[in-house]
């Protein structure tokens, strides 16, 4: 796959963040699922006065991971890349 580059940053007007429904549509599962996944502590999300929300670089990164790899990102033991911790 020639000239294959990931993204560093996302589309211009793309969300910053998604609401649980717009992830379980995106994901095609349902909204319980995305729940239940997030109170596992198996999808990452950020609660503000009770509103679930999940971060779009979250979803960009698992994806990018995936495609990097050339191989399944499981969720649930996915571990984002942070800057100062090594990989």
């Amino acid at each position: 796959m020639r000239g294959l580059q990931l993204r560093t940053e996302p589309p211009a007007g793309a969300p910053q963040f998604y609401s649980v429904a717009e992830v379980a549509r995106l994901l095609g599962m349902s909204a319980m699922t995305v729940y239940r996944a997030i109170a596992a502590g198996e999808f990452p999300a950020v609660k503000i006065r009770g509103r679930l929300i999940v971060p779009a670089r979250a979803l960009e990164e698992m994806v990018d991971a995936a495609v990097a790899d050339r191989s399944v990102v499981d969720a649930a033991e996915w571990v984002p890349f942070q800057p100062g911790r090594g990989v």
